[in-house]
């Protein structure tokens, strides 16, 4: 969906009112003041678990500037993957006909551009982002759900419960390479 299509006006964002992201997205494609452009799109597509036809239009013009600039980070992973996650949701629309072919083929691209990411990073969110796109993409949604919203704290009381971490492990040799 080009940026002058007029269809970007009438899409509701996470608080189901009209929201049109393309100034933002132009400003994530220059590279102008990012951090706050990320804290306008996370709030603006995505609210307490509402998502709208704005955020799916969003992932392939996302994917797009991906593409172009790989440059995104973290950011660009989570966002995707919490909009994916989320319309799941029975309260959340179903993707618009007139957008599915894209979407759909922006998560196509999604795998590939998180394996690339994956083999290039050490940035601990961009890999647990990216990690989380790849189940997403795959379609392990529960997978992909999990791994997107565990926090550190929630993955050391996970594998201390489940895998007797500091009994078992020896963390000093975990951690170096």
């Amino acid at each position: 969906m080009q940026y002058n299509d007029p269809r970007w006006k009438t899409l509701a964002g996470g608080y189901r009112q009209p929201y049109d992201p393309t100034p933002a997205l132009r400003r994530l494609e220059a590279q102008i003041k990012p951090a706050e452009t990320w804290e306008e799109l996370w709030g603006e597509l995505h609210h307490q678990g509402d998502v709208g036809e704005a955020a799916y239009a969003s992932v392939p013009a996302l994917v797009e500037i991906q593409k172009r600039n790989h440059s995104l980070g973290w950011n660009f992973y989570a966002l995707v993957a919490t909009i994916e996650i989320e319309r799941h949701r029975t309260a959340n629309p179903p993707i618009p006909g007139w957008l599915e072919t894209s979407y759909r083929e922006a998560w196509h691209a999604l795998l590939s551009l998180a394996l690339d990411d994956l083999a290039s990073t050490s940035d601990r969110l961009v890999v647990q982002s990216a990690l989380s796109v790849v189940a997403l993409a795959k379609g392990e949604t529960k997978l992909g759900a999990l791994i997107a919203h565990l926090d550190e704290s929630e993955l050391d009381e996970l594998v201390e419960d489940r895998c007797a971490w500091s009994d078992l492990f020896d963390v000093g040799r975990l951690t170096s390479r």
